[in-house]
């Protein structure tokens, strides 16, 4: 069921996304998801918290290291189900859903371990919890994509405050980005195409 409380006869009910929507070839679609994810420098993950159901705010898997101590795996553990928002400083974003793993193996663990894990985890002097590749506090999180949808930008920031001020005198919909949509069935056909 969706929600609406507009009728607009034979015209888009959002013409930004009708205006916007693009629908390359699928190899076309998951590489620019994959080049804009590995461009950004920072994602956010969103769980669901298991005492209260809120949203917390905090051929696709993703890889995160992770403190298993900490309030996230517990989320993670009583509801898989997240979200992955990426954003860069030009306004592109990506917003993916999928479920979530918490990977303890240390062959994996050490496989992707970086130095700066240390900076977060600290060494408690024990010998043991040390932020190296055997603290048993590093996990990782294995996110299995179901859906995505994003938005590059189109065309220069000139050529896209042009269509925002056309949009604003003429009331059609600006032209600036790329809006695509992944779909579970396309993820799975990506993965068997591997």
């Amino acid at each position: 069921m969706s929600f609406s409380n507009a009728d607009t006869g034979s015209k888009p009910a959002d013409p930004y996304k009708e205006e916007n929507k693009n629908d390359p070839e699928l190899k076309e679609k998951v590489g620019d998801l994959v080049k804009f994810i590995e461009s950004c420098k920072f994602g956010m993950m969103t769980t669901r918290i298991e005492s209260s159901g809120l949203l917390e705010g905090g051929g696709l898997d993703l890889l995160f290291h992770t403190n298993t101590e900490s309030g996230k795996t517990d989320d993670l553990k009583s509801d898989p189900k997240i979200n992955m928002a990426f954003l860069d400083g030009q306004g592109q974003w990506a917003s993916i859903s999928g479920t979530a793993d918490i990977v303890t193996d240390r062959e994996m663990v050490r496989k992707y371990y970086s130095p700066t894990l240390k900076a977060w985890l600290g060494d408690l002097g024990d010998g043991k919890h040390d932020g190296g590749p055997e603290d048993p506090r590093i996990g990782v999180i294995k996110i299995t994509a179901q859906t995505a949808t994003y938005a590059i930008s189109e065309g220069s920031f000139v050529s896209r405050g042009y269509q925002v001020a056309k949009g604003t005198v003429t009331g059609q919909a600006a032209n600036v980005n790329k809006l695509r949509e992944i779909t579970e069935e396309e993820l799975q056909q990506c993965k068997s195409d591997q």
